[in-house]
């Protein structure tokens, strides 16, 4: 556990160093949106896909991190495992650097088939950018199922998922944060494991010149990274709900409800993803509307139930408030706004609509950042305060709370605007007839950078408390 615990910590340090940065490339695209760096245009693209794909690689390790050292409280996960996710995705991450920095590829984090191989990126930069998700992949693949095996060594599949309690029976006790990041974690391989086929196609391509079908591929990629997107978000709230009841001095028990909630969210998010697909006519039809009510569905058994949780814990509790605790609060309710313009946007009517303009970022920034990176952070001074130990400033803490709250709600409100307003995503620059989105991204600018000083404000609060506990851990 000490060892899960050292490593939790070094993850803190590669997220701090990684999020200012991938923040000031997403001020740095708005501003170019915005007209202001004319001179820099051409480097709008590349760094679109840098910002997407490490985004959502930081924020999947983070939570994974997180989780595992959640786990470290109730099963054993291997330490070696833990620095090979570590080393790997060093690994990854360099490649990424390099074939954006050095190849300029600009295909997106959504890399949709087969754009890789189309662009004017020189043809090493693409193969880079393969291997590097590889890399990422395979090492998040072993690290999945190193955490399940430190699952299964404790609980059987059934009481992992909780089945006992349908049939009347809490013996074992099972921790909801277990039952979340378990059923998290399944849904994951099966996302890896389309990963690892999307890739070995690309691979096949390369090498035989034989091309691929697109739609199969287009299936593949959004099953691979809509499903870890989700599925971060997840192990956030799961750490809420171990989190959350230290401070409101209330349990937040496993029931049925729980139970019958999370099971149910195993089956939906691995279908929900057919939402992206819409605009492919030629998809059966029956898989769009079964991504239109999966995505509905899927808001009733998460959202709801932990939402309404997370109030009924809360109301009228003795609760401790802290950086901790308020960001738990946030980060849950960033997860449900964020998830209301998501199904908004799943609803094929709307979507005809929404689907290619900025309505799209403007949801899942929404739900990433006001959602999962509150929920992380959150637990990243949790622990760090739980192990220095250290007078809190209250005053101080509020006024950080208060910056990256307004500035993340301004910037995604940005975002909506934009989107109801038909302002197309992905375009580095807008022409006259779209000068409102101009205007719009430098609105937007500016009140990423008002969050990025609250996060920075924040480093500077945890980040005292974070030498310290690496000195005990030590």
């Amino acid at each position: 556990m000490r060892a899960v615990k050292s490593q939790t910590l070094y993850w803190m340090a590669i997220t701090f160093v990684l999020f200012p940065v991938l923040i000031l490339l997403g001020i740095y695209m708005r501003s170019v949106q915005a007209g202001a760096l004319p001179a820099l245009e051409g480097w709008f693209y590349p760094m679109m896909t840098l910002h997407g794909v490490g985004m959502v690689g930081v924020w999947y390790v983070a939570a994974v991190a997180c989780a595992a050292n959640v786990l470290a409280k109730y099963a054993a996960p291997s330490p070696a495992i833990g620095r090979l996710a570590i080393a790997g995705t060093v690994v990854g991450v360099l490649l990424l650097l390099a074939c954006v920095f050095l190849g300029r590829f600009a295909a997106g984090w959504y890399f949709l088939y087969p754009l890789p191989f189309k662009g004017e990126w020189p043809a090493w930069s693409a193969v880079v950018f393969l291997v590097s998700l590889t890399v990422l992949g395979a090492t998040w693949l072993v690290w999945s199922l190193d955490l399940l095996r430190a699952i299964a060594a404790r609980y059987s599949l059934g009481q992992a998922l909780g089945w006992h309690y349908l049939a009347g029976r809490s013996d074992p006790v099972l921790p909801p944060a277990v039952l979340i990041i378990t059923v998290s974690l399944i849904a994951s391989v099966a996302a890896l494991v389309a990963g690892v086929i999307m890739l070995v196609l690309f691979y096949l391509e390369l090498a035989t010149g034989a091309p691929n079908d697109a739609l199969l591929m287009k299936n593949l990629i959004f099953f691979f990274g809509h499903t870890l997107v989700n599925l971060a978000l997840y192990l956030g709230v799961a750490l809420a709900y171990e989190v959350l009841p230290e401070y409101a001095g209330r349990p937040w028990k496993t029931n049925k409800v729980v139970v019958i909630s999370w099971n149910a969210v195993l089956a939906i998010v691995l279908v929900a993803y057919f939402h992206h697909l819409y605009m492919d006519v030629v998809q059966p039809g029956v898989l769009l509307y079964i991504g239109q009510v999966a995505s509905y569905a899927s808001a009733i058994p998460a959202a709801v139930v932990t939402i309404f949780g997370a109030l009924l814990l809360v109301y009228r509790a003795r609760m401790r408030w802290n950086l901790a605790s308020i960001l738990f609060f946030l980060g849950l309710a960033g997860w449900a706004i964020g998830g209301v313009g998501a199904v908004i946007d799943s609803t094929i009517s709307a979507n005809v609509r929404l689907h290619n303009t900025l309505w799209v970022p403007a949801h899942f920034h929404t739900y990433m950042v006001a959602g999962l990176v509150f929920l992380v952070v959150a637990y990243f001074y949790h622990v760090c305060q739980e192990a220095a130990a250290a007078p809190e400033r209250t005053g101080y803490q509020k006024l950080l709370a208060t910056l990256m709250v307004l500035g993340a709600y301004g910037f995604f409100l940005m975002f909506y605007l934009s989107g109801a307003y038909s302002v197309p995503r992905r375009f580095a620059a807008y022409p006259a007839e779209l000068a409102h989105g101009a205007i719009y991204s430098g609105i937007a600018a500016a009140f990423a950078a008002l969050f990025l000083l609250g996060f920075v404000l924040y480093l500077v609060e945890t980040g005292k408390r974070w030498r310290r506990a690496l000195a005990h851990a030590s």
